[in-house]
This record gives C-alpha cells, structure tokens and sequence, in this order.
C-alpha cells in the first residue's frame, strides 16, 4: 500500500484541524498520524480522503468523521496494554488507531462481508486485532471483561451485556439515540454502581439487533 509525500502532507493538515477542533490529546494525533485513512477507502475518495467527512464502505456502513474517531478515542484515555472492545469494526479504520494506542484490541462485526474484507486488510498491515463477527449488543463476553469499550454506531439504548462485560474502574464510549446521538461516556465505579456523562452531538449509522 501507497502512502506518499502528499498523503503525509494531507494527513498533518488534518490534523492540524483536529487541534483547531479541541484534539488535545497527543497520543490519539500521533495514532492517527501513523493510520493511513486513504487506504480503508475506494479509490475514488482518494484524493478528499482526509478531509472530516464520513465516506461509505460498503454494505450500507461509513468510515467516521476524523474528528468523531478522535473524541471518541480522546474519551477512552486508553493507557497502552489495557484490553479494549470495539463494537463495530467497519473498514478496521478505528480499530487500528487502537491498535497503535497500545491496546489489546478485540472487535465486534455484525456485516459478514466487511468483516472478511477486514480481517483480510489487518493481517496483511501486520495491525494486531482480534476480529470476531458476531451480535455487537452481545458483546464478547468470553473474552471479557474489558478496560474500555468503544461503540461506533449509534445505539437507540445501552446494551446491559456491554455494562456487564467493563472491568470495574472500566469505561464505555457510545453514542446514543436515534437519528442524531449523544455521545455518552459510562464509567463502572462500583459492581452495580455506574456513573454517565453526555458530551454533545454527533451522527452514525445505526447498530443493528438481531443481525446475527
């Protein structure tokens, strides 16, 4: 895979505007820098790929804003080693920025062709995941609990299962609501003690039930 003097020089001019947008943590700038975004595209976006856009993937699924994919990661304070469960792997664009904040990476598909498709593009970058296709709601319990949990698609409630699997201590990134969401941060202080925030607006497709 190609990644050129002038891709470099779009991806630092992204993110340049993610600082202008409030992108204060350095480690998810520098993940972000090492993660060509042109490649989990079509070539025919090649040219506006870092521009802070969705842009869509197949099967009825996008690749998320730059901005979205940073506050999210932003949110999850993600401290190299931690385990971390992402639902919805998508074209593995966030998986991978993951990846390079040092976490043991797990992530959930429910679309069976983009995650072949995915599964195939990881190994072959060498970007160490583990890439299950499966019931995102469900979680993967077996291999849980998990530090963090990050969902990409918008949930019209919390999934219990995704609570349950949080190491106490552990937080959960997930925008909620139909139509636009709420990005919303859930941090497990206690066995059955939870503690929410709600962090402005965004948009996502929407996470399916029963897919699987």
């Amino acid at each position: 895979m190609i990644d050129t003097y002038r891709h470099k020089g779009m991806r630092k001019n992204m993110l340049e505007e993610l600082r202008l947008k409030g992108i204060k943590d350095e480690n998810v700038l520098e993940a972000m820098d090492k993660v060509p975004r042109h490649w989990f595209l079509d070539e025919a976006f090649l040219e506006i790929s870092y521009q802070n856009t969705a842009f869509p993937i197949g099967c009825e699924q996008t690749i998320s804003h730059p901005y979205t994919v940073a506050r999210q990661s932003e949110l999850l304070g993600i401290k190299k080693g931690e385990k971390v469960l992402e639902i919805g792997t998508g074209c593995g664009y966030q998986t991978s920025i993951l990846f390079f904040l040092g976490a043991k990476v797990f992530s959930i598909e429910r679309q069976k062709d983009l995650h072949v498709k995915t599964k195939k593009m990881l190994d072959e970058l060498r970007y160490r995941a583990h890439l299950k296709y499966g019931d995102g709601y469900k979680g993967l319990p077996t291999y849980g609990p998990f530090d963090k949990i990050i969902v990409t698609a918008g949930a019209p409630f919390i999934p219990n299962p995704l609570l349950q699997q949080l190491t106490i201590g552990g937080r959960l990134v997930i925008p909620i609501g139909d139509g636009k969401q709420i990005m919303t941060v859930i941090d497990r202080v206690g066995e059955t003690e939870f503690e929410k925030q709600e962090l402005g607006e965004f948009a996502f497709v929407p996470m399916l039930e029963k897919k699987v």
